[in-house]
């Protein structure tokens, strides 16, 4: 007797108000072998996210009983700071866009979007999420990268980063006196496939930094190289 030994399939998280909408990404999702828990109301996702067991959330911007923006920064403040998030909106300005990635959004897709698209965005995030980071080290300046670096403390308190965010710091602990273009911390943190830019870099490393300080405000571990990118002293 054969035993099934095929990994479950990712869980991943739907809120849309569309119905319509909602309806088409399930189906497209739910073809490729995702497994989804479509949410029509910030309370219905809250109750999934309780769960601690999904991979993914995609969130739409617009709803009946709040923000998916205000739900984003609850994740990366709360329990799951470094569960992949992609936004969906119908607004395509790019205050928005950055907003929304400033907020801690991994990825952003205007409406209206291919259903192919947004598949091919959900896996490159899931696959990205699921890279193996590098061993634990003790790093410069108070840093110690613990649990395959997963984690990072910085001198000694837990910094509650997201994926973008720890992305860039391992990169910038990995050569601390090296300056990092932003073409350079932008390949390397999101790939090819991001629809990104330096100003992406910018805005992560911003809140990377006010992280830093609220456990060492007389710290700023990380320097600008204007026109040319950051380093880590």
């Amino acid at each position: 007797m054969s035993v099934n030994t095929a990994p479950p399939p990712p869980q991943l998280l739907l809120l849309e108000d569309d119905p319509a909408i909602a309806q088409t990404v399930e189906f497209a999702l739910t073809r490729e072998g995702f497994q989804v828990r479509y949410c029509g109301w910030v309370h219905e996702a809250r109750t999934q996210l309780a769960r601690g067991d999904l991979d993914l959330a995609i969130l739409d911007v617009g709803l009946p009983d709040g923000n998916g923006l205000d739900l984003c920064r609850e994740i990366r403040q709360g329990a799951h700071p470094q569960l992949p998030l992609l936004m969906l909106s119908a607004r395509s300005d790019e205050a928005d866009k950055v907003l929304g990635l400033e907020l801690g959004a991994d990825d952003y897709l205007a409406k209206p979007f291919s259903p192919r698209e947004l598949v091919a965005r959900v896996r490159a995030l899931l696959r990205r999420a699921q890279a193996v980071a590098p061993a634990a080290v003790k790093g410069p300046s108070g840093f110690v990268v613990e649990a395959e670096g997963s984690r990072v403390r910085f001198h000694g308190e837990l910094l509650p980063l997201t994926r973008r965010e720890l992305g860039l710091l391992l990169r910038l602990l990995g050569a601390p006196q090296r300056i990092h273009s932003r073409e350079v911390l932008l390949d390397a943190v999101w790939g090819l496939e991001a629809d990104s830019s330096d100003r992406t870099v910018d805005t992560h490393i911003k809140t990377l930094r006010a992280k830093l300080r609220q456990v060492r405000p007389d710290l700023d571990p990380i320097r600008t190289h204007r026109g040319m990118g950051y380093s880590l002293e």
